[in-house]
């Protein structure tokens, strides 16, 4: 692999700070991170964020098909340039996050994320890919640390929160390696780590996914308030209604939303659906 500094210079890039752009050079890193994504011969990739290329030609060299998504069109040369020689590699400016998933999907076979993420993005993007993706297989993607966390905490924790609530839905979430800041150029401020999410539709039985969604946005609508609050303030129930609610959800009348496993969460949303609280879509 060529020096990332020097092909930088080389073409005189500029790291642009609103595009959170830290590149890795390290080889035997990037090949862990494909390791670890378990893609394989027979693999379509999306890269979000493909920055210099780096993680792009090891992708490449394992995966049937990589699409590599990046923002900075001044990349154009560098990616020409770390890239040149690669036949299975599809370079795409564009933003992901304003992507018509739906639209992109029926132009290619179903597809395993594996980026670096820009921290910037990283919860918004997954929180796409959950709800509009019908084709996307799992993620393996390097974010951080922090947010590494909150993807896999367990109910009653700190970390826990909408977003873990969110990936337990569709996959299920783990760390698989940690990466000091050290091994980024530019180096950032915090670590990260690599989360992988094996996608499992139906893996928790719920009626109405997006009835779940409303449930576990008000489920952290105010973490310091009780769950009967949240439901008198969220979906303008009368405290009888709030109460009625959690009694059939065999939810104790004082918890709060932190405490509630996604299965619970799913109990949750069928009774709020029964009741016609939440419209089924």
């Amino acid at each position: 692999m060529q020096d990332l500094r020097s092909v930088l210079q080389k073409h005189d890039f500029h790291f642009k700070k609103q595009f959170g752009q830290n590149f890795i050079s390290d080889g035997n890193l990037l090949r862990s991170i494909v390791e670890a994504s378990g893609i394989t011969s027979e693999t379509t990739v999306v890269e979000i964020g493909c920055g210099a290329g780096t993680l792009t030609r090891v992708l490449a060299e394992t995966a049937k098909k990589v699409y590599a998504f990046d923002i900075d069109r001044d990349l154009q040369p560098i990616l020409a340039e770390t890239l040149s020689g690669l036949e299975n590699v599809e370079v795409i400016f564009r933003d992901f996050n304003k992507l018509d998933l739906k639209e992109f999907e029926k132009e290619i076979e179903p597809y395993t994320v594996v980026a670096n993420l820009p921290y910037y993005i990283t919860t918004p993007l997954v929180t796409k890919l959950l709800e509009e993706s019908d084709k996307v297989q799992g993620l393996s993607i390097m974010v951080q640390e922090e947010v590494a966390e909150r993807f896999c905490a367990k109910e009653n924790t700190a970390e826990y929160g909408s977003i873990t609530a969110a990936i337990a839905l569709k996959g299920n979430a783990k760390i698989v390696k940690r990466v000091s800041r050290n091994l980024f150029y530019p180096r950032p401020n915090v670590d990260s780590a690599v989360v992988k999410i094996e996608f499992e539709r139906g893996r928790i039985e719920v009626k109405d996914e997006k009835a779940y969604r409303l449930a576990v946005k008000c489920a952290f609508l105010n973490r310091r308030k009780t769950l009967e609050n949240n439901l008198v303030n969220f979906f303008k129930l009368t405290r009888e209604q709030a109460k009625l609610v959690l009694q059939e959800a065999g939810i104790e009348e004082k918890a709060r939303g932190e405490t509630l496993s996604p299965q619970r969460l799913a109990k949750l949303s069928d009774v709020l659906l029964d009741h016609n609280f939440i419209k089924e879509t």
